[in-house]
């Protein structure tokens, strides 16, 4: 179904309307964001989505709505998966909590760019060559196999190549100087290790990326439901970081979940032409199987190793 053009500048205002606010009103200096305000934003940020979606339901009608929050759902969900790997980047770097919100800010910025990029190119992939829907099917599940090996991830940025290709165009000071990307020394201008940092989330969003964008499209290839599911779970990332930053680990078998739901919808993608799988299937199947790896997780606490 093809949206108005209205719509995009009218929901594209709003989401630029937010940022600002964010940014350049409760935000605007550098601060240890608590638990309690992370947790108030993860509110908003959800209960924005779900007006939407009951906008959606009004609008277009159940089967839209019904794929927004699919979408939402998952997106939400693979965002999760993204914290896991913040934690590590900002432990590396030893990032002081009051300045990782600006980073996760201006990385969500790039995501959203990154995003736009992917979903319009999926999309256009698949109307002109519709064989590609198999490809991304056999990538999800693929990806979803990798992920059963979450556990063992590991960061290292002094083999990242992106990094290693800045460092030799761009020198690095060895210190932070305050929440600056930039500084100048003897008038010779320096990157700082946030700048890195920033760097690093924007590649790990791109790698993440390539397994979310196709999961959607696996629900739907309505372009505006895509982005604005999507837009909605990235904007949300920030807020849900630091509410959950102290407590995710105790989330263990959430990766798993994670491998069986980008299985799922990859099995799905692979028999689009044979059979398709009704959207309340696959919005139960997701929420259970997602609900069912929090609750366990919970009820069963990982067994640490010796070592």
């Amino acid at each position: 179904m093809d949206t108005p053009m209205l719509f995009w500048i009218l929901f594209n205002a709003f989401v630029l309307l937010m940022l600002a606010l964010d940014l350049g009103v409760f935000h605007r200096k550098s601060h240890e964001v608590s638990v309690k305000e992370a947790l108030t934003w993860t509110v908003v940020w959800i209960f924005l989505a779900m007006v939407f979606n009951t906008v959606l339901y009004f609008w277009r009608g159940q089967q839209q709505a019904l794929e927004f929050f699919t979408g939402y759902l998952v997106e939400k969900a693979l965002s999760v998966d993204n914290i896991f790997v913040f934690i590590m980047i900002f432990t590396y770097f030893q990032v002081p909590t009051k300045y990782q919100h600006k980073i996760l800010f201006w990385g969500i910025i790039g995501a959203l760019i990154m995003r736009v990029i992917f979903i319009f190119a999926g999309v256009a992939l698949l109307e002109k060559f519709h064989f590609t829907i198999y490809l991304f099917g056999a990538l999800l599940i693929f990806t979803g196999y990798k992920m059963f090996n979450h556990s063992n991830t590991k960061i290292d940025p002094e083999k990242n190549p992106v990094l290693r290709f800045f460092k030799k165009f761009m020198p690095v000071t060895p210190t932070l100087h305050e929440d600056k990307f930039f500084t100048k020394i003897d008038g010779k201008r320096y990157a700082t290790p946030l700048f890195l940092v920033l760097i690093l989330i924007e590649t790990t969003d791109l790698i993440f990326a390539v397994d979310s964008i196709p999961a959607i499209l696996a629900i739907t290839q309505d372009q505006f439901i895509v982005y604005t599911s999507n837009v909605f779970a990235i904007l949300g990332l920030r807020s849900l970081y630091f509410a959950l930053a102290g407590v995710v680990h105790r989330f263990w078998l959430l990766s798993y979940g994670l491998a069986i739901v980008l299985i799922f919808v990859g099995i799905k993608m692979l028999l689009i032409d044979f059979y398709k799988i009704p959207i309340e299937l696959s919005l139960l199947f997701i929420a259970s199987v997602i609900a069912g790896s929090v609750f366990f997780s919970l009820k069963f606490k990982k067994k640490e190793s010796a070592e």
